[in-house]
Parts: C-alpha cells; structure tokens; sequence
C-alpha cells in the first residue's frame, strides 16, 4: 500500500498554478506606486525613468518563480530565519544506533 503523491499537489492551491494570493497584492501594489510615480514625476532624464520603475521591478523579482521554492520572496524569509534563529544540534555520539543493543 504505497502511495505515490505528485509533485504539483499544491498547484490547484495556487492561482493560475504559480501565485499566492500575497504574491499577486504585492505585485499589485508594486506596479500601482509605479504607475503612479510615472504618472506624477516629470519624465525627463533616464535616473527619473529608472526610479519610477523600480517598485514594479522589485516586486516582479519578488514574485518570480524558482524551481524547488516557490518564490524568491520565500527564499528571503527562509534565510532571514535561518540566520536570525539560534541553530541547535543535539550530540548523539558516534554511534548511529544510540540508546539500541547491536548485534
């Protein structure tokens, strides 16, 4: 009674396969303040141009899919965890079986 479970599971949990909810407000909210800005700031050098850009970019960077993640936002937090929190080890000895009688 083996049980094979695909790999794309998660994939009806998503939108279109591939976004969170999350994923598309925030991309959404980025491509907003960058249509705004485009609207407010006068366009007349490229440095301007680039700026106003830059929430649209940041957030598509965001949201862009990796394999074997979901996203690049999901690595940020997992190293942001990873260095934040206090690693611990347990020692078990150098044996593999502890605790166990061997033959």
């Amino acid at each position: 009674m083996n049980y094979l479970i695909p790999a794309n599971t998660k994939n009806g949990k998503l939108i279109l396969g591939i976004f969170r909810p999350f994923d598309l407000i925030l991309f959404s909210v980025g491509l907003l303040v960058t249509i705004i800005l485009l609207a407010i700031m006068p366009q007349e050098n490229t440095v301007v141009t680039i700026l106003c850009l830059t929430p649209a970019v940041v957030c598509a960077f965001l949201v862009m899919p990796i394999p074997n993640y979901h996203n690049m936002l999901t690595i940020i937090i997992e190293l942001y965890e990873f260095i934040t929190t206090r690693q611990t080890y347990r020692w078990r000895g150098w044996c593999y079986k502890v605790g166990k009688k061997s033959k």
